[in-house]
């Protein structure tokens, strides 16, 4: 036996997805006679030409070592052909595991073998032709190209099959050789069209693995044998035509996410300490200032240094209206610099930005096949094999035991082989999670897996985090009680003046808030800090105090008014401090974390959904209280340490219910891990929140929790009447083909027709 241990995470982004396109590099290494099913291969332009979306990601490519090889197979493109390579390398001892990137067409190999020759040839048995790949390889994934006039060819050919054997048929044209130009006609047609089918289907069948491609070998060329040779040509001209067409449907699915990638320039604008310069990504280093002028995009992630501007972020974050941008503000790779010029530091690498992390994230989660695309996958390994037994069963048993005719007999058996063909059955899947995926990305949510966009529909309670998630993370000045003759601004101002000399948290939100309102600010003179109690000084020769309760009754100015002020606001869960001057309390100032304008807009969402929300927190219980009911969550518990977090989530999914979690901190990872489903507020959070999760959204707007939900529920619908489409149609021509009330060209009309209809109706899911 071998040591193989098959990583059943392994998948694909679609069932007939083709992406060909290949370098120079590439064309001198390959078999000069391969050549494409589905497209023909252009010269490459210059080799500047090759854009990162077109890429393969070099982080990937630096994993190749003595005991990983990464393959390049052109022509591996379906799970088909997955499964019949897993079979052979499973023969081979020393092979530790394998992982299938279908979108790249890449074969990672990890193993111990002292060569990788046993595996070049296991794969040119099955007429792999593997290309083997390293950290310096140049490999350009072209979009896909259709032979468009190859299949116009081979149609128009097997059409003129189809007439001169009718014309003899009716006795138009006299003599056999209208019937020997016909057959003539429909083989070149079955041929230019579908060469590249018969070699796979050989492959397959030699080596005892029954695909779509055998199937449909088998009854082409049984059609031939019988004589209905214009029938076969079309069947296989038609099946070609639907597979270049659920390609390029599939394509467009794909590129949907890669089209982020593409919006990074290729070079940046640096400053060597001299000049600006335009230097490429690669070459750009951690901490180099970069320039970036008004309408252009930005290349790097970095931190402003100076200017102000307007950036949109929509390709990154989903958000519909650009955001201000001025001196610490982060920016995002991707994104497009509006009405400002703004210099900034790089904070990461062009291969560890953030639009860098999400391709690759999407990259790699169409490679975690959802449990109902798993289950397709096992129905059809399954399905395959009883349909040719099945068409053996009705080619054999009528004419053998009722003395049925074998023409009839083996013709129904063809036809049940081309209505047989998985193909919508395989593709129903994938197209639909595919564009799920791609339709969550370009709205700014990052979905690690189809298993976690299908499992979305299945959520029930959603626990969220409070500081950072549901509030704002920073506290903002809420109240202001005038208790002194003074103008309100006046006395404000005389607060803020204070506040402004003092780094706690509660004297920065009180002059922040005095920065927003234009007040202005008044010189204080000798000023004190109290300890964490407040601070104090002389302001216009006067002196005055803004302080804690604790620091009014020091100095002696406390008054049975004054806690009627401020007893209420703390059991608001409110930091509370009061402006005194030697004639006693003057004001009353509140602050507090805020809920963030979307927070109860997105509770209110979940709730229409049937979605339970439950708000966690290490906060008191007043402040946890008080965020609570302002938001409209339906629970909350407060006090809470990373461990009691993580406790909550166990009890609510040891009692049956389906939890997801949202966080933005390190504490929050446990709970995160747990849940069913981890969401990660990625704008502000931590990395460990953003890698413990499993879905990120990049704006920490929580209303893209019940949208998502929405969208795994419309996208398991999509996915639910695929299938239900393509087993439907298929049942039906099996019993009218039973019946004797079918031909080919009924079954591949339906096959064609069940292929398409649902990669249309998969694709639907972009638009959600």
């Amino acid at each position: 036996m071998s040591q193989l241990e098959i990583n059943k995470k392994s998948g694909c982004a679609c069932a007939h997805g083709h992406e060909h396109g290949e370098s120079e590099h590439q064309r001198e290494r390959r078999d000069p006679h391969e050549h494409c099913e589905h497209h023909e291969h252009k010269d490459d332009k210059a080799e500047g030409a090759q854009t990162k979306a077109d890429a393969i990601d070099p982080a990937l490519l630096a994993t190749a070592s003595p005991t990983r090889a990464i393959y390049r197979i052109v022509n591996m493109d379906c799970p088909m052909e997955e499964a019949l390579i897993r079979q052979e390398l499973a023969k081979i001892e020393g092979i530790d595991d394998l992982t299938f990137k279908l979108g790249p067409r890449l074969l990672i190999v990890d193993h111990h073998l002292g060569s990788t020759e046993p595996i070049v040839q296991a794969l040119q048995a099955i007429d792999m032709t593997p290309q083997i790949l390293t950290a310096d390889s140049k490999v350009n994934l072209k979009p896909i190209e259709i032979p468009w006039q190859k299949l116009a060819v081979a149609l128009l050919l097997a059409g003129a099959a189809e007439g001169f054997h009718l014309a003899h048929e009716w006795q138009r044209l006299p003599g056999e050789w209208s019937l020997y130009l016909a057959l003539a006609l429909a083989v070149i047609s079955i041929f230019l069209s579908g060469f590249k089918t018969y070699k796979k289907g050989w492959s397959a069948l030699i080596h005892g693995h029954l695909n779509i491609n055998a199937l449909m070998a088998v009854a082409v060329t049984g059609a031939v044998l019988i004589g209905q040779y214009p029938e076969a040509a079309m069947v296989m001209v038609l099946f070609n035509v639907a597979e270049a067409i659920e390609a390029k449907a599939l394509d467009k699915a794909r590129q949907a996410v890669k089209e982020l990638v593409d919006l990074t320039p290729p070079t940046a604008t640096v400053w060597d300490g001299k000049n600006w310069v335009e230097k490429p990504l690669e070459a750009v280093r951690l901490g180099d200032k970069v320039r970036v002028r008004p309408g252009e995009k930005i290349a790097l992630d970095g931190v402003v240094l100076s200017g102000q501007s307007t950036v949109n972020q929509a390709p990154i974050t989903g958000e519909s209206l650009p955001k201000e941008k001025s001196q610490g503000d982060y920016l995002y790779a991707g994104t497009i610099n509006q009405d400002g010029a703004l210099e900034y530091e790089v904070k990461t690498k062009s291969s560890e930005s953030t639009v860098a992390k999400i391709i690759r994230a999407v990259e790699e989660a169409q490679n975690t096949k959802a449990p109902i695309q798993r289950f397709v996958d096992v129905f059809a390994q399954y399905y395959t094999p009883a349909i040719f037994i099945l068409a053996v069963l009705m080619a054999l048993v009528p004419p053998l035991v009722l003395g049925s005719s074998w023409a009839d007999s083996i013709y129904k058996a063809l036809v049940i082989l081309v209505i047989g063909c998985p193909c919508a059955l395989v593709i129903s899947t994938p197209v639909s999670i595919v564009s799920g995926m791609a339709a969550a990305a370009k709205g700014g949510v990052l979905v690690k897996g189809g298993s976690f966009l299908e499992q979305g529909r299945l959520l029930n309670w959603i626990a969220l985090d409070k500081t950072g998630t549901i509030t704002k993370g920073q506290p903002q000045q809420t109240d202001f009680l005038n208790l002194s003759p003074l103008p309100d601004q006046q006395a404000q101002s005389l607060a803020s003046s204070l506040a402004s000399y003092s780094d706690h948290p509660v004297s920065k939100a009180i002059a922040q808030h005095a920065q927003e309102s234009a007040l202005p600010l008044y010189q204080v003179q000798d000023f004190q800090n109290y300890n964490g109690r407040g601070v104090g000084g002389k302001i216009k020769g006067q002196q005055w105090y803004l302080g804690s309760h604790r620091l009014v009754e020091e100095l002696k100015l406390c008054s049975k008014e004054l806690e009627s002020k401020i007893f209420p606001l703390e059991k608001e869960g409110k930091s509370v401090v009061a402006l005194v001057n030697e004639h006693g309390p003057q004001g009353v100032l509140a602050v507090a974390d805020t809920p963030k304008e979307s927070s109860l807009e997105a509770i209110q969402e979940l709730k229409k959904l049937g979605v339970k929300t439950l708000m966690l927190t290490g906060d008191n219980d007043h402040t946890a209280q008080r965020v609570a009911k302002e938001v409209g969550v339906d629970d909350y518990q407060s006090n809470l340490l990373p461990g009691d977090k993580l406790a909550v989530v166990e009890k609510l999914e040891s009692q049956g219910n389906h939890v997801g979690m949202v966080g933005d901190g390190i504490n929050d990872s446990p709970a995160l891990a747990r849940a069913n489903i981890g969401f990660a507020m990625a704008g502000g959070g931590t990395d460990t929140a953003i890698e413990t999760a499993d879905i990120a959204l990049m704006d920490d707007d929580l209303r893209k929790i019940p949208r998502f939900i929405l969208l795994s529920r419309s996208t398991y619908a999509i996915v639910v009447q695929n299938i239900a489409l393509a087993l439907g149609i298929k049942a039906v021509f099996f019993i009218l083909t039973l019946a004797g009330q079918t031909t080919m060209w009924m079954a591949v009309f339906a096959d064609v027709g069940a292929a398409l209809l649902v990669v249309a109706n998969g694709l639907r899911a972009l638009r959600k």
